[in-house]
């Protein structure tokens, strides 16, 4: 076969008989990704778990793997980890204040940190010693970027190997994007659960105008008096009893029969 021919044959193995590209094992378990990430996990930790759970299975020697995320104060913790040391290594990062999960972590740290040394590594005299103590001889992080809105949390994505040298070019190319679908996921998953809220607080303020409706047209009925008249009975009795004013208009429209405002009130 030619050099022209080995290069045909070549582009054909990317491309299928349409001329459109057939996705690979790694490219199809992205997409499965993805798909999962946005349409099932509506929480913040189902969101983590699933990323955790991709970067052990996706990237070779991942013995551990952890998330780090940084509170607004600047205090970090990790909320998922594939097991306690994990977190245990993670919290000598946090103590020391030194790592590249804290420093990838950070909203102005770098996209990326590793190491494939730990025990000999200068830049982490706590941490990297600590770490070899544990069996663990590379550290691998990359940043979760912060969220464009306020305020502004960010995290990295860690993982720890037993093997020395355990991350190349690749593993780091896999975490990075495994990092960027994390991020936006996550954007994605607030966005909705802030969404949800605000749609929430939106029925609950109608339903308590409602309400409060209802019972004032059951006071002028009941007393001959004007909405705005009525709605002063209901503001001041809600103080002198202490009891919400959506509450106690509920209370008197369900049992308008049997419940009434002291006259005193209006």
């Amino acid at each position: 076969m030619s050099v022209g021919e080995e290069e045909w044959a070549r582009e054909r193995a990317w491309f299928g008989r349409d001329g459109e590209p057939e996705p690979g094992p790694l490219a199809r378990q992205f997409a499965d990704l993805t798909r999962t990430l946005l349409d099932v996990t509506p929480t913040v930790a189902g969101v983590l778990k699933l990323v955790v759970g991709a970067a052990t299975a996706l990237i070779p020697d991942a013995h551990l793997v952890s998330v780090t995320l940084r509170d607004a104060d600047g205090t970090f913790h990790t909320p998922v980890g594939t097991a306690p040391i994990a977190e245990q290594l993670d919290q000598v990062q946090y103590d020391h204040g030194e790592g590249p999960c804290v420093e990838s972590a950070r909203p102005d740290g770098p996209a990326v940190g590793w190491s494939q040394d730990l025990g000999r590594d200068p830049r982490w005299p706590a941490f990297g010693p600590a770490a070899a103590r544990h069996g663990f001889h590379s550290v691998l992080a990359t940043a979760l970027l912060p969220d464009a809105r306020p305020p502004r949390l960010s995290g990295a994505l860690n993982i720890y190997s037993r093997t020395p040298g355990a991350f190349d070019a690749r593993a780091i190319d896999l975490a990075l994007l495994l990092a960027t679908h994390a991020s936006l996921a996550l954007a994605h998953t607030q966005a909705v659960a802030a969404a949800e809220l605000e749609s929430a607080h939106l029925r609950r303020a109608v339903d308590s105008r409602d309400v409060i409706g209802q019972a004032k047209g059951i006071l002028m009925q009941r007393r001959g008096i004007t909405a705005d008249e009525a709605f002063d009975v209901l503001r001041r009795a809600s103080q002198d009893l202490n009891v919400k004013l959506a509450d106690l208009a509920k209370a008197l429209a369900a049992r308008h029969t049997e419940v009434d405002l002291p006259a005193s009130e209006a």
